[in-house]
């Protein structure tokens, strides 16, 4: 069976993305100097104007302002309408809700006697995604990973002055026709990038192939039938928050997984980790990886759902598509059986009280060496459940 799947990114330039790493280059910066923090901050940024709104709950003094502006010039905003020196920076920020502090400070289960591990009851009710999938090496989808590797290769020779001409807003789109569940070619690639008004857009189109597809999509996935369509409108000069407007977590697919996973709604970006939205996903991501790596399943779906207040999850959801080793039901009993799932476990587990969290801001969350979330170290244990 043939079948064509499709996946996006945006650059670092793009006004949802730079609102994103402004809500967590804050973050980070309240994290260094207090790791107990609460937080939950979103950014809005349109033309020159910019709001930075939230809770945040600390005894750190950050200067909120200077964060958004250094964000901003070091993505590349130093020209236009909308610059780091001269964007109005509005700040509506308060502490966090007493009623929701309630719920997370002490959880049901804490209240009637439970054990240390039952301390933080969830942030907010909700259902949270985790995937893994054996199409790459960083078991991720490879959509998701190509189309990410194309809006960081925009920036980075945006920034290393191979493509001087370029400017910080960009999109990247891939499609990968499939035999099955086999990727067997890259059939469309598109890409959108903010240039200046003196470049023309042959030369633009040319450069694009050249130095950022051919660079990054591997050429046995490319052939004479593989589409290209770079800047397809013909121009594409004023971007950035100047051309549209930004918000914090308007780009919830780009973050996770590309579309191939269901996705419970909440975003990432300026949360701390007693957020499960952000916590939770991190973990269910853990989890898929090292059930992916231990040979459970070629490609996982794992849904956990909490209650605001309450600890423990209400529901644990496994999915593999028909290519688990073991049936659904007994691999989710196993999830619940090896992972701790309550939020002062994930938060131990993953150690997240940590400022780490700018580097997710830009593409993708999941896929990354190097964050807690995609390790392996427990697929070795998990293949006792094979024999």
């Amino acid at each position: 069976m043939r079948q064509f799947f499709t996946s996006e990114s945006v650059t670092e330039g793009h006004p949802d993305k730079l609102c994103d790493q402004i809500s967590d280059g804050v973050l980070d910066a309240i994290l260094a100097r207090d790791k107990m923090a609460r937080c939950a901050i979103e950014c809005c940024a349109a033309y020159n104007q910019m709001l930075i709104m939230g809770e945040i709950t600390t005894t750190a003094k950050v200067n909120v302002k200077k964060i958004a502006r250094d964000v901003m010039a070091k993505v590349g905003y130093t020209f236009g309408n909308f610059r780091a020196d001269n964007c109005k920076i509005t700040l509506a920020l308060h502490r966090q809700s007493p009623d929701i502090a309630m719920g997370v400070d002490s959880s049901v289960e804490n209240r009637m006697g439970g054990d240390m591990r039952d301390e933080i009851g969830a942030g907010d009710q909700g259902m949270m995604f985790g995937y893994a999938c054996n199409e790459t090496e960083e078991l991720m989808p490879l959509t998701c990973h190509l189309a990410n590797r194309l809006a960081k290769r925009l920036a980075d020779v945006r920034k290393c002055g191979l493509l001087p001409y370029l400017r910080p807003d960009g999109k990247t789109q891939v499609t990968v026709e499939y035999e099955g569940r086999r990727p067997v070619r890259v059939d469309t690639v598109v890409v959108s990038a903010q240039h200046n008004e003196n470049v023309h857009q042959d030369m633009l189109r040319a450069d694009i192939k050249r130095y950022v597809i051919d660079s990054v999509i591997p050429a046995g996935l490319l052939d004479e039938r593989t589409k290209y369509y770079i800047n397809p409108t013909g121009r594409f000069e004023i971007g950035g928050p100047e051309g549209d407007s930004g918000l914090t977590g308007r780009k919830i697919i780009v973050d996770t997984y590309g579309g191939r996973c269901a996705h419970g709604g909440g975003a990432f970006s300026g949360k701390d980790p007693t957020k499960v939205d952000r916590s939770s996903a991190y973990m269910a991501r853990y989890v898929c990886k090292n059930m992916v790596a231990a040979g459970l399943a070629e490609e996982v779906e794992l849904q956990v759902a909490y209650a605001i207040g309450v600890s423990r999850p209400v529901s644990v959801f496994v999915n593999t598509f028909g290519t688990g080793r073991l049936p659904d039901d007994r691999l989710a009993e196993i999830v619940v059986r090896e992972f701790d799932l309550r939020p002062y476990s994930v938060i131990e587990t993953l150690d997240l009280r940590r400022p780490i969290y700018l580097q997710t801001a830009a593409y993708g969350h999941f896929g990354k060496p190097g964050l807690p979330w995609e390790r392996t170290d427990r697929a070795e244990d998990l293949k006792k459940y094979l024999n």
